[in-house]
């Protein structure tokens, strides 16, 4: 039986763990996403998004080899990284009131989703390690970790209600992941010199990033309150 054999319930500890280990940051991604949303929509935003989040990373263990393979699609995903990021940090312009909260949702979901998507290859490489290419396995392990990220996500709601400096502090963290994930694409470390130059220069390409976001954010902020109607009365 599947089900009895040690090596299964080895490797479906395993995939949990790993899976709650390289969560953090899309906790935050769905925190971020979410803050803005009115009390009653907050509950289905942290759902949906995480299980948009745990289904993303099932579908590509499956194609993850193939993915990773491809030049060029980790400096599109680090792009898309940097405008999630830049977007993430900036306050509502319009105001909870004046966005439906449906509306709000279903576009805190797709930003979750969009940011998972390139997130997720090089996290999947590790669960998909220990799956073997067994789909039950990866299914079940990921799908019992979708209630630790829900909860990984409310504590990280809850510090940036507390703590609106934070709100600056989760953009970086996206900058940096979008910093190293630009210099590990093959197309770029093969022009570099290889994997060990793009290793030596990781770091201060994610530094580099954390602190583009941040600039970016928040000149961006200063100059669309400039433009707004209320100071511009």
């Amino acid at each position: 039986m599947l089900f009895s054999s040690p090596e299964f319930w080895i490797a479906f500890v395993q995939i949990i763990w790993i899976n709650v280990l390289l969560s953090g940051d899309n906790a935050v991604v769905i925190a971020m996403a979410c803050r803005s949303l009115p009390d009653r929509a907050r509950k289905w935003g942290i759902v949906l998004g995480s299980g948009v989040a745990v289904g993303l990373r099932i579908v590509f263990t499956g194609i993850v080899a193939t993915l990773l393979a491809l030049p060029w699609l980790k400096v599109v995903g680090s792009l898309a990284l940097f405008y999630i990021a830049v977007d993430l940090a900036l306050p509502n312009e319009d105001g909870e009131e004046a966005v439906q909260a449906s509306e709000s949702l279903w576009r805190a979901v797709g930003t979750v989703a969009l940011a998972d998507v390139f997130m997720s290859l090089d996290n999947v490489v590790a669960v998909a390690a220990v799956a073997h290419g067994d789909l039950l396995l990866l299914a079940l392990g990921l799908a019992i970790s979708i209630p630790l990220i829900v909860a990984g996500s409310s504590l990280v709601m809850t510090l940036l209600d507390r703590f609106p400096i934070l709100v600056w502090a989760g953009a970086a963290l996206l900058g940096w992941v979008a910093g190293e994930m630009l210099l590990s694409d093959t197309a770029i470390t093969s022009r570099i010199g290889g994997v060990e130059v793009a290793a030596h220069w990781s770091h201060i390409t994610a530094a580099a990033g954390a602190a583009f976001v941040v600039v970016v954010a928040w000149s961006w902020s200063r100059l669309r309150g400039r433009n707004h109607p209320r100071n511009a009365a």
